[in-house]
């Protein structure tokens, strides 16, 4: 017992004297900006857009969506993290990677096996070198052994083990949030897409109905011979291209929600929306917090999800590096063996051995060295990507700053543009009606009339796309104090 005891301390010291080689860990700076360069003015501010982040300033929420106030568009997003399947798909790529953590704790103890037998043994009277005094009938082997190998962590490979696995899980949950976010940011593209295509639809029939008029004004004036008949062709030429436009926005439509109800885990023909035509007056534009560039990176998950996957990297550098160093393990077996049932588990039936084993690889032909230089690689990969994906994320938001603030101009120029189209139709239509122009004058301006009433939904989508996406460069309200800790 005293032998025991001994080893058991030497044992002991060996373990709190472990120590871990290869690198720490130090995150290397990314590639950032002082500010934005596309940072808004006052006005734009004030229109609905980018807001510059100040002290204080409430942040994103996770529920942005709600920025928008449309109730149609929160009971839709509500339904994506129930019933998404790709969401579901990210959930239990999580789960995998966060039980991976308690497959690498458990090299952290001992593994202890039992391995119970029963058995009779009778030894063959002419087997070679055998004296035949010794036969006999047989004889009983009961034993019921333990076993226990524990490798002793000297060099942290296990500890790096289990910190790489923490580290990937850590990345897997950032996964999870990008996609969450991104499959949110989707839909209520997909949403305003779907709203737009209802006020085209609108337009159009609205179109169709003052085009039908023409016609039937034209052909009275042609009855009665106050036009020729290639006004009345034009008319019906008009009236025809508008009814395709029609036709074409209803396929769109009907994408747009197949595509909405796919979002939310049901089947297309499950899903109907009832038109609800984006309206220029009434649509709010939201204020969207600002942040400045050194805080994107603790808002993105992308980011977060690379800088995780950078440390684990480093890790297994370390990892590597163990195996350039002797190995020791222990190992045990104890346990009661007796010839019959009735022996078995008397106290001289007891048996027992137990011992350390250090082992070191002598020559692999540079597999060691080969393997390390893959990790440290590997690593250097990781590093890129990340860097990458922060100048991404950093032209993301430049790019829909810019867009945002170049849109509010275009929608007011091209609000104006519709103006004067429209007054120039009515123009030409109070000029035909009375003899003085052409009726292709009026075909002329009703076309630049539709187009431009088109354009102003167009841009109006425009607008919300970019918001959803500055909204999504931004990280739509996560931060990297929501990674799991274990």
């Amino acid at each position: 017992m005293r032998n025991v005891f001994t080893l058991t301390i030497a044992v002991t010291l060996l373990i709190l004297s472990g120590c871990n080689v290869g690198p720490n860990y130090k995150m290397p700076a990314a590639i950032a900006a002082p500010a934005f360069k596309e940072m808004a003015p006052a006005s734009f501010a004030e229109q609905g857009g980018w807001k510059p982040g100040q002290p204080g300033d409430a942040k994103l929420k996770g529920d942005w969506w709600t920025l928008f106030q449309d109730v149609q568009l929160n009971e839709l997003e509500g339904k994506v993290d129930t019933a998404n399947q790709s969401l579901k798909s990210a959930e239990a790529n999580f789960r995998a990677a966060r039980a991976q953590i308690g497959y690498a704790r458990s090299n952290e103890a001992p593994t202890i096996g039992v391995a119970p037998s029963v058995s009779t043994v009778r030894d063959s009277a002419n087997q070679p070198y055998f004296s035949n005094n010794l036969a006999n009938n047989g004889g009983g082997s009961f034993a019921l052994p333990v076993d226990l190998n524990y490798e002793i962590d000297l060099w942290g490979r296990v500890r790096r083990g289990v910190t790489s696995a923490r580290e990937q899980a850590q990345a897997s949950s950032a996964d999870l949030e990008s996609v969450r976010l991104s499959l949110h940011a989707e839909l209520a593209m997909d949403y305003f897409g779907l709203r737009s295509a209802d006020a085209q639809t609108k337009l159009l029939d609205d179109t169709v109905k003052a085009y039908q008029d023409a016609v039937e004004l034209t052909q009275d004036r042609f009855e009665g011979g106050a036009a020729p008949q290639s006004d009345l062709a034009q008319a019906k030429t008009q009236l025809d291209q508008a009814r395709v436009q029609l036709t074409d926005t209803e396929v769109r439509r009907t994408q747009y929600e197949h595509a909405i109800a796919v979002l939310i885990g049901k089947p297309p023909a499950e899903l109907t929306l009832p038109p609800l035509p984006l309206n220029q007056d009434s649509q709010i534009m939201p204020d969207i917090p600002g942040v400045m560039p050194a805080a994107l990176l603790e808002r993105r998950p992308d980011i977060a999800g690379d800088e995780r996957r950078m440390a684990s990297a480093n890790e297994q550098i370390g990892i590597a590096q163990a195996a350039f160093y002797p190995t020791l393990s222990l190992s045990g077996v104890a346990g009661f063996q007796g010839t019959s049932a009735l022996n078995w588990f008397n106290w001289p039936s007891r048996f027992w051995a137990v011992g350390p084993a250090l082992s070191q690889t002598v020559f692999d032909a540079g597999r060691r060295l080969a393997t390390k230089n893959i990790t440290v690689a590997q690593y250097d990969a990781t590093v890129a990507n990340y860097r990458q994906t922060v100048l991404t994320a950093f032209q993301q938001v430049e790019d829909n700053l810019a867009a945002l603030r170049v849109l509010e101009n275009e929608a007011q120029q091209q609000h104006e543009a519709t103006a004067s189209a429209e007054q120039s139709l009515d123009l030409f239509q109070t000029r035909y009606e009375g003899g003085v122009d052409t009726y292709l004058q009026v075909v002329t301006w009703q076309t630049a009339a539709l187009n431009n009433q088109r354009n102003d939904i167009d841009i109006l989508q425009r607008r919300l796309d970019a918001s959803v996406l500055l909204i999504k460069a931004l990280g739509g309200g996560w931060d990297v104090t929501k990674l799991p800790e274990n």
